[in-house]
């Protein structure tokens, strides 16, 4: 069984992170019982309980323990971190896979990525070394950070290019949350842009969720349950109502959103974690879904998000064809997982390379053109030791040069070839 190790940068990447462990855990101790340590717990879990020679856990309530989480936290403001230490999740976590400092990176991506990229280098090699070492067949890192922030976006993106730097031949899937065009971080289409070059360079799959997209998901679900018409109540243990995913303190408004977020990653990661029909290895992701090294964003789709607590929820139809686009005749891969995520009887995750990414990709160019136009809070960005104008023109080039691949590919959308291979999906 190969393992993965989740790196959590920024507090919302810490955020949707503890969501995940949380999740994680009430998913495996649905499926084991028994409470033994098994390969499943082995991917993102380790034991370090010496008493049991046999490798076993046990299960207090309801959660199995002895374990420790696959992972590192690094955030430059400690809140989110230190409230995660005093939830009920604190045991998961030891000294040797956090990094905290107390000021934070005041919302500007060239303090995270310049100056704590620089001062806390060693120190986050470090502790991605010793989480590595607890594995007997890395797999995979997975990076979660925001884009609009200062450390998400900065602090993340060095991470990222560490992880190529000390581990080239481990895949590096990053799930990446893109502000909305309302943001209240003025600065944001400036980090987003510049996080953009680095995460097109050093990201082997980035999974781009909108933080719009989460809110008007949230917004509908609870606008359909709290309408009171009949079979519209939503159960309690569904996806974006399951708890406070090891944070303490009262719900706060972002919980459900994150919990989507939480769940994609353990759609994915499924198969890594329990058996199937048709198990799918984490690394043939990119291999099967990008065929360009540069294009590797792809649109995440996630069903269920909720599931009514008195209605079946009817099979899927699917199409009996689905045909290729030209440009990627063979971007198929399929896994079938027999564990369903708790709460709900069935799941399906789809991954998509295709060029809708454009858009969005277009929409933070124009955000930042016109902050950049006006040079705003530019002079924030360049008192920051090695930081320099060229590097804001270098990261718009790069974003539009990106922009053109995605155009140019579709502009071959119309001359899909007569013999182009089609799925035929048995029924």
């Amino acid at each position: 069984m190969t393992q993965s190790v989740v790196v959590q940068v920024g507090q919302c990447g810490n955020q949707v992170g503890c969501r995940f462990w949380d999740l994680a855990l009430r998913e495996h101790a649905h499926v084991n019982k028994k409470g033994l340590y098994d390969e499943a717990l082995s991917s993102f879990f380790r034991n370090v309980d010496s008493r049991e020679s046999d490798g076993g856990a046990h299960v207090v309530g309801g959660r199995i323990q002895h374990l420790k989480a696959r992972a590192v936290l690094v955030d430059m403001e400690e809140g989110v971190v230190n409230e995660i230490l005093q939830g009920p999740l604190r045991e998961m976590f030891d000294s040797t896979q956090l990094l905290t400092d107390v000021s934070g990176s005041g919302n500007n991506w060239a303090v995270g990525h310049m100056t704590y990229g620089s001062a806390y280098r060693e120190q986050i090699v470090d502790k991605l070394r010793k989480a590595a070492e607890h594995c007997d067949c890395l797999q995979c890192f997975f990076l979660i950070h925001s884009m609009g922030g200062g450390t998400g976006s900065g602090l993340g993106t060095r991470v990222l290019s560490l992880l190529e730097e000390e581990f080239p031949e481990v895949c590096r899937i990053v799930t990446s949350i893109y502000p909305s065009a309302e943001d209240d971080v003025i600065t944001s289409p400036y980090n987003s842009v510049l996080a953009m070059r680095e995460l097109t360079e050093h990201g082997d799959c980035v999974l781009p969720v909108e933080n719009q997209s989460l809110v008007n998901i949230v917004d509908k679900i609870k606008h359909m349950s709290h309408s009171g018409k009949p079979g519209s109540a939503v159960k309690r243990d569904s996806t974006i109502i399951s708890g406070q995913g090891g944070l303490s303190g009262a719900e706060k408004p972002f919980d459900a959103m994150n919990n989507i977020v939480a769940n994609l990653l353990l759609n994915i990661t499924s198969s890594a974690r329990f058996e199937g029909s048709l198990n799918m290895d984490l690394n043939e992701i990119a291999m099967n879904l990008v065929p360009f090294p540069r294009l590797h964003y792809l649109v995440p789709s996630l069903t269920p998000l909720y599931t009514l607590a008195d209605v079946c929820v009817p099979t899927r139809r699917l199409k009996p064809v689905l045909p290729f686009v030209s440009w990627n005749q063979e971007g198929w891969k399929t896994g079938l997982c027999s564990v369903p995520p708790v709460g709900h009887s069935h799941a399906l995750l789809a991954l998509a390379n295709n060029t809708c990414v454009k858009l969005t990709f277009m929409e933070l160019r124009e955000r930042f053109i016109k902050l950049y136009r006006k040079k705003a809070h530019l002079h924030h960005y360049l008192h920051v030791d090695g930081m320099e104008q060229s590097c804001f023109s270098e990261a718009i080039s790069s974003l539009s040069s990106l922009i053109e691949e995605y155009q140019h590919l579709d502009a071959t959308k119309g001359t899909l070839m007569p013999d182009a291979p089609r799925l035929r999906i048995a029924r």
